[in-house]
């Protein structure tokens, strides 16, 4: 099949490589966001994704917006048989959904019905969930809502942060969207309408659902920290100043601390929770760099009694 692929971030470049390696099928243009500022000197920059299709010496369309008429009428000029998404980061409307034979397909990171929406896998660590995936289905006007191809499933590891995990299903998924194109063309593969029962919404993680609650139970407190990381990052106040949690650890014999007080010994940092302490093992104060948590509590000096989330002394 003629295919156009659209994505954006890191995470759906394994994907643009699959199918550029499959030979099975032609990638006859793909579609990203716009160039965008970033590092310290806020210059524009491509999109990962863009920067791997200019690598193979692929189109690479940059609407502003997904329905302008420019971007729609060279969609029409290509003529795909499909356009298989990954993280594109944007709304697509009718007019661009109607172009492809067989539609848009999107890769997306969970075992739908379950955290349908821009943060599945956070969301999925948030929970608790002990077995996750990656499903490609085909997009409707619905959020994540379109009948279902196919599914790997992925099991969530002990100290998986967002990060790992959507590593490992940036991969696995890859796989399974070059697998959904061939069964596509060969007529073979059929999606089947999600079920009604088992939905789940995955919102953006905003920085404010990123704060930990040290009253919650330190289950919780160590889901937060790994569901937010590396973004947008879990993090708490210390001083009056934001100290992001980098890397904790359960620590169920310590039940003497109440929630946020600290305890730093010379070698370990403790901290309160509604249940029992968490252990702090990497820390990022403000303008700094991730640290130990013992080195920094060192830098600090941490008196007997003081409390994370700014309450300052018990």
């Amino acid at each position: 099949m003629k295919l156009v692929f659209a994505g954006t971030p890191e995470v759906a470049v394994p994907a643009l490589d699959a199918l550029i390696a499959s030979g099975r099928h032609e990638v006859a243009a793909v579609v990203t966001r716009p160039d965008a500022p970033a590092g310290r000197g806020r210059h524009l920059v491509a999109s990962p994704v863009a920067v791997r299709a200019e690598e193979a010496g692929i189109e690479v369309l940059k609407p502003a917006k997904p329905r302008d008429e420019d971007f729609l009428a060279r969609l029409r000029e290509i003529a795909p048989d499909c356009c298989p998404v990954v993280a594109y980061g944007a709304l697509l409307p009718k007019a661009a959904l109607d172009i492809p034979v067989h539609g848009w397909v999107n890769l997306h990171f969970s075992l739908l019905p379950a955290w349908r929406g821009a943060a599945p896998v956070q969301h999925a660590l948030m929970a608790g969930d002990e077995i996750t995936g990656a499903s490609t289905f085909l997009i409707e006007e619905g959020l994540d809502s379109g009948p279902v191809y196919g599914t790997v499933t992925e099991q969530v590891r002990p100290t998986d942060t967002s990060g790992d995990l959507l590593t490992r299903l940036a991969f696995a998924g890859a796989g399974l969207l070059a697998a959904t194109m061939d069964g596509i063309e060969d007529g073979t593969l059929k999606a089947v309408p999600q079920p009604t029962e088992g939905v789940t919404i995955a919102p953006k993680i905003t920085v404010e659902d990123a704060q930990i609650d040290w009253a919650a139970p330190a289950l919780r407190v160590d889901r937060v920290v790994r569901g937010c990381t590396p973004a947008p990052g879990a993090w708490t106040v210390f001083r009056g100043e934001r100290l992001k949690l980098v890397q904790v650890a359960l620590t169920p014999d310590r039940q003497d601390l109440a929630p946020g007080e600290l305890s730093a010994g010379k070698n370990n940092v403790y901290v309160g929770t509604g249940s029992h302490a968490v252990e702090l093992l990497w820390v990022q104060a403000q303008g700094k760099k991730p640290m130990k948590a013992a080195d920094w509590a060192r830098g600090v000096r941490i008196p007997a009694g003081e409390l994370l989330g700014g309450h300052g002394q018990r």
